[in-house]
């Protein structure tokens, strides 16, 4: 396969030669063999609506849209499906418009997404007419040799021939004009694009590199702005898959990732940093922040990323409840280590064991992003989180366990009655939810509850995973029914309240 081609993970590329046997006719090979999609890449000016287009095209919301220029940074990847065709359609940041340093790495970005292209689908702006950016653009991707379809967006509202005619000046093929957001002009585009589709079995719904493989361990990076999470995922996949930068707030959306180590597949979740909801004015961080909220959903695992020099702040434990209450298996990793003093160090450890004593099952690591120390380490823990939080536990082996725990420490008496636990089986995975059934059980207290599941989690080692516990109790068949008396009871309970009167 050769460098501008990309398969979606899960689809092979080996052929029935290779196994050994003769090859089939062309037509039956057309129907066994999965199909290579095209790939590609939309580019342009910032605020052409290249976002909207992309979004229009997977049919998804995944990419951040607002009528602002420079929103989009990094490229991402998604499978498009429209009027037959279906190809991976890469969404890459405006070419020229923020600052100089930004700016060449969006730059950077994109021609990483050109060099992987097949095809190439340049936006332009039909209101804001034939810029000088348009022309520098075409010089550049024209040298490429690939196929290009130019796109004049917002042709909504407009004289359509009056507003295609001055970009015929760029030498291209004949423009075609959409409207992505009202979803105008896609069926010629993607025709243009894709002349014959590939052929594919009805229900193929391979995601694509946008969400991953389905059996992938999926991985969210989060912390706050400028803890190095890009860095780091960077580091973890060997090449600049996302822009970094010292300035807070440069990632801006939730980036999916597919990768392998060691055969086994991932797919990392870089997100944008969150900061305190007080502090949060612009619509853009409101929703990048949602975005990362989203991601937290989609992950199995979370690398809480913290920056070692800063400790543990308000927002990090705010954050730390939020993936808590998702029930993600979590690991924990204190940034910007090798900027410590051998001094500091001891001191941060014990600030960060401190505050984050409510979450002893989480292992703590100490690592360099930018140097690509202790990212070993971190990488076990995640796959010993996960493993922990899909462990299927016997009902046999719970009962024992809480037997056992009973034994040693008795459930305590609740409005005089002591609580009798009964047995016990699992309720769910990811994360593991155990089901204790028995007289009175829904009145045990939290800290009995806690040492319970301390003692399940010792039980079955499970490391890197929060653990739930539910309580049931047994229903009474007699609540709410009184027994009819008899005539002898009624004689006998009038006499003894007519005592009663007489007492009071």
């Amino acid at each position: 396969m050769d460098g501008n081609t990309i398969r979606p993970p899960g689809e092979s590329g080996t052929r029935s030669g290779d196994r050994g046997v003769e090859d089939p006719a062309p037509d039956e090979a057309r129907r066994e063999e999965p199909a290579v999609l095209p790939v590609v890449a939309i580019v342009g000016r910032p605020n052409v609506g290249k976002s909207t287009l992309f979004n229009q095209l997977t049919g998804t919301r995944d990419a951040i849209v607002a009528d602002r220029p420079g929103l989009t940074r990094d490229r991402r990847y998604g499978t498009a499906r429209r009027h037959g065709a279906r190809f991976i359609v890469v969404d890459t940041g405006g070419l020229a418009g923020e600052s100089e340093e930004i700016d060449d790495r969006v730059g950077d970005q994109v021609g990483r997404a050109l060099d992987e292209a097949d095809r190439i689908v340049l936006v332009t702006d039909a209101r804001a007419g034939r810029t000088a950016g348009d022309e520098a653009i075409v010089d550049r991707i024209r040298r490429l040799g690939k196929p290009i379809v130019l796109a004049v967006n917002k042709t909504d509202g407009v004289d359509t021939r009056t507003a295609l005619a001055e970009f015929h000046a760029l030498g291209l093929r004949s423009p075609l004009p959409v409207s992505a957001a009202h979803g105008r002009g896609l069926r010629a585009l993607a025709h243009a694009l894709v002349p014959e589709p590939p052929h594919e079995e009805e229900g193929d719904g391979d995601p694509g590199e946008g969400q991953g493989r389905r059996d992938a361990v999926h991985i969210a990076i989060v912390g706050r702005p400028n803890a190095g999470k890009s860095t780091l995922v960077n580091h973890l996949l060997g090449e600049e898959r996302v822009i970094t930068h010292d300035e807070p707030g440069t990632t801006r959306d939730s980036v999916f990732v597919p990768f392998e180590r060691s055969g086994k597949p991932y797919v990392l979740i870089d997100t944008a940093g969150l900061r305190r909801r007080a502090r949060v004015f612009d619509l853009v961080e409101k929703v990048s922040a949602i975005k990362a909220l989203q991601a937290i959903e989609a992950a199995n695992v979370a690398i809480l990323l913290l920056d070692a020099g800063e400790g543990v702040s308000e927002q990090d434990a705010r954050l730390l409840g939020y993936l808590l209450d998702a029930g993600r298996a979590l690991v924990v990793a204190l940034n910007k280590w090798d900027r410590l003093a051998p001094g500091a160090r001891t001191a941060a450890r014990e600030a960060v064991s401190r505050r984050l004593g409510f979450i002893d099952f989480a292992t703590v690591h100490s690592i360099s992003a930018l140097r690509g120390e202790g990212l070993g380490g971190l990488m076990r823990s995640v796959e010993e989180a996960w493993k922990a939080a899909t462990t299927r536990m016997s009902a046999a082996d719970l009962t024992r366990t809480m037997q056992e725990a009973t034994v040693r420490h008795p459930p305590p008496v609740v409005r005089g009655r002591r609580i009798k636990l009964r047995y016990a089986h699992q309720g769910g995975v990811n994360p593991p939810i155990v089901v204790i059934h028995g007289n009175g059980a829904k009145e045990t207290p939290e800290p009995y509850a806690r040492y319970l599941a301390r003692a399940v989690r010792t039980r079955f080692r499970l490391r890197g995973t929060p653990l739930r516990i539910e309580f049931r109790s047994g229903d009474n068949p007699y609540a709410g029914r009184r027994n009819a008396l008899t005539p002898r009871q009624a004689r006998h309970r009038k006499r003894m309240m007519r005592h009663v009167k007489r007492r009071r």
